[in-house]
């Protein structure tokens, strides 16, 4: 049985977290063999960067762990909230963001059981932001994909949990 649940992961340019946290959450999904049950993107809530592959450090970090990323840098839309079951905002300005986005589009709340903070599903979080690693070294970049890692773990078990996916 397909499920079809469709997760869309957000930072604020689309090219160092929010694709990072794409790619990895992919592979974790291919590697439970659930891939035809749960389908991942990415997007930011600003359009600095539409139309570019991530950050050539974030790609580098992902091939350190066997994994490409491709996606290419898209803007956040209202069409968005109809297409995916779970938004995942990697910091408070962005789900802020998103909640206003989703305000203007629909007049409505957002439904707290579909935008969740990354950091809420990270047993070691301090805070609840994936850092921005842009203006920062490569060691940033591999602090984050650590962090997007754990945070796909436990955001998984809690779909599967949640969805009874295999």
């Amino acid at each position: 049985m397909t499920t079809d649940l469709k997760i869309l992961f957000v930072c604020l340019g689309n090219i160092c977290r929010s694709p990072l946290a794409e790619g990895v959450f992919r592979e974790l999904v291919a590697q439970r063999g659930i891939s035809d049950q749960i389908i991942c993107d990415s997007a930011g809530t600003h359009s600095y960067h539409i139309g570019a592959l991530p950050d050539p450090r974030s790609r580098r970090v992902a091939a350190d762990y066997g994994i490409t990323l491709t996606h290419r840098g898209r803007k956040l839309s209202s069409e968005d909230f109809a297409e995916f079951d779970y938004l995942i905002a990697m910091d408070e300005s962005n789900f802020e963001n998103i909640e206003a986005l989703f305000r203007r589009s629909t007049g409505l709340q957002m439904p707290e059981d579909r935008l969740f903070l990354y950091r809420d599903f990270d047993p070691q979080a301090d805070t609840s932001e994936v850092p921005d690693p842009y203006y920062e070294d490569i060691a940033a970049f591999e602090e984050v994909y650590q962090i997007v890692e754990r945070c796909g773990q436990n955001f998984l078990q809690y779909l599967a949990e949640k969805h009874n996916l295999a």
